[in-house]
Parts: structure tokens; C-alpha cells; sequence
């Protein structure tokens, strides 16, 4: 698989700010992000799209815009992104644990 960076811009007990790149011929595959007890919660904004593939997935979303903005909870439902087949795909992660 190919190489991730993921540029941790602030971390604390509830709330992460990421800053993640993921590039061509990398992919995720179907995941949950089991947290324990609480409620878990990603808002992603794809910065750069890649020019063919690394499309997200997921069962549920709360909110979507664009294909380029999501609101999810990664704790309770499936989600993956597609194959990037040309270019890179970057996002801004903030994850919330309630």
C-alpha cells in the first residue's frame, strides 16, 4: 500500500485535528473505528481530489456537501475510500469523542 502522511495539527482527550494525505494506488478499506463507550464523530474536508478514484464511502453520513465535506460517525457505521488511481487525496480530519 502506498505511503499516508498524517500531520497531527492538534490532539487533546476529545478532539484531533489532522491534516492527512494519502497518495496514489493507496486506498481504505471498509472500517469501523470502534471507540468504547461515548460518541464519535469525523468532519472531513477533501482539500485535494485525485484525479481518478479515492472516492469515500459509508453507510451513513450526517451531513455531505459538494463530495467534498462530511460529517459522520465513524464509530458506528462502515466507511472506505476507493483506490486512488491518479494523484493524491488530501483532507482536513477533525475528529470529536463525546
Amino acid at each position: 500500500m502506498a505511503l499516508v502522511n498524517n500531520n497531527a495539527l492538534f490532539s487533546s482527550k476529545r478532539l484531533s485535528v489532522n491534516l492527512v494525505t494519502y497518495h496514489e494506488g493507496h486506498r481504505v478499506l471498509e472500517h469501523n473505528d470502534p471507540m468504547g463507550s461515548g460518541r464519535y464523530f469525523k468532519f472531513n474536508v477533501v482539500l485535494k481530489k485525485p484525479q481518478k478514484g479515492g472516492v469515500f464511502y459509508a453507510e451513513r453520513v450526517i451531513f455531505r456537501l459538494f463530495d467534498r465535506i462530511y460529517l459522520f460517525r465513524p464509530d458506528k457505521y462502515l466507511h472506505r475510500v476507493s483506490r486512488i488511481e491518479k494523484g493524491k487525496r488530501t483532507l482536513l480530519s477533525i475528529a470529536l469523542w463525546l
